[in-house]
């Protein structure tokens, strides 16, 4: 395997070594993270460059080094080929920008304890614990419980891979997914198509004296999910931004939290957020969603 680039400016290099692991995904905080890991040396200089195999075929674009000096310590990443594909595809269609597919599901990685618990010969897949209704998944077939084992017969390990597997499909194809569901084995196909705008997103900007003045708020749908990078199955009603110094921000409202409930009354729309901020109960029992996680809060 050859690294092509140009390290330190010193003129085309190449420079060989073996692909030591696939699939990292701790690389960067990007939404992307699947990279061939090489030792070849990698300096910085070498992004961009080609990364291939002895064949002379292109396998990946060397992208990172793992390095606390600056300089090639025998870790170097590249994005995948299968990934660059696509987001040139995308480009050649004239897309403002790259997508993922929206799969309205949410996968969990299998524990050996799970893989027990299912009857799994194999400790890997991606297990299905959260489905959107009328998402693709849900339409599909697919049900909590599942673990899906392959993507159009190549093999999954974690929920990682099987995202990015769909990816590298590409939007407007069907993808084949093997499905395991009671020591049994099925197909499952899967459209894959962009995340849908499916209420209006109505963003409105909280004014007032009430704890959520500050805050810029919006129906969520899949489309707004996948934009504030949630979870695309959530709904309710998401803080997009909060406006620095407001009542809001000082009381520790965040972006991408979800407003549940105010006194006992459920917050559907960024309309019941607003009427319920223009009055003055004399307290404000908030119930938000932050991180799949339920916060209770009391203002007065």
């Amino acid at each position: 395997m050859l690294a092509i680039g140009n390290p330190f400016g010193v003129g085309q290099t190449v420079t060989s070594g073996i692909v030591s692991a696939l699939a990292r995904n701790q690389v960067t905080e990007g939404d992307f993270g699947f990279f061939i890991q090489t030792d070849a040396a990698i300096n910085p200089g070498n992004s961009g460059g080609a990364l291939v195999n002895t064949q002379g075929e292109l396998i990946g674009i060397n992208t990172a080094i793992f390095s606390r000096g600056g300089g090639s310590n025998g870790v170097g990443f590249a994005i995948p080929a299968n990934l660059v594909r696509v987001f040139l595809d995308a480009a050649d269609r004239g897309d403002a920008s790259f997508e993922r597919p929206y799969v309205g599901a949410s996968f969990e990685p299998v524990t050996s304890d799970v893989a027990e618990a299912l009857g799994l010969e194999t400790v890997r897949g991606a297990l299905v614990v959260r489905i959107a209704e009328e998402g693709p998944a849900a339409k599909a077939g697919l049900k909590p419980g599942q673990v899906v084992t392959a993507v159009n017969g190549i093999p999954v390990e974690h929920p990682d891979a099987l995202g990015y597997r769909l990816t590298t499909a590409g939007l407007g194809k069907t993808a084949e997914l093997s499905v395991k569901e009671d020591g049994k084995e099925k197909t499952i196909a899967l459209t894959l198509a962009a995340a849908p705008e499916t209420r209006p997103r109505d963003i409105q900007l909280i004014e007032g004296r009430s704890p959520f003045a500050g805050i810029r708020a919006g129906n969520l749908s899949p489309r707004l999910a996948y934009e504030l990078k949630m979870a695309s199955e959530v709904t309710g009603v998401a803080v997009i931004d909060v406006v620095r110094g407001s009542p809001a921000a000082r009381l520790g409202f965040q972006p991408r939290d979800i407003v549940v409930a105010v006194n006992g009354e459920d917050i559907a729309s960024v309309d019941d957020l607003q009427k319920i901020a223009e009055s003055d109960p004399g307290f404000w029992r908030v119930e938000l969603e932050r991180d799949g996680q339920r916060i209770r809060q009391i203002f007065r």
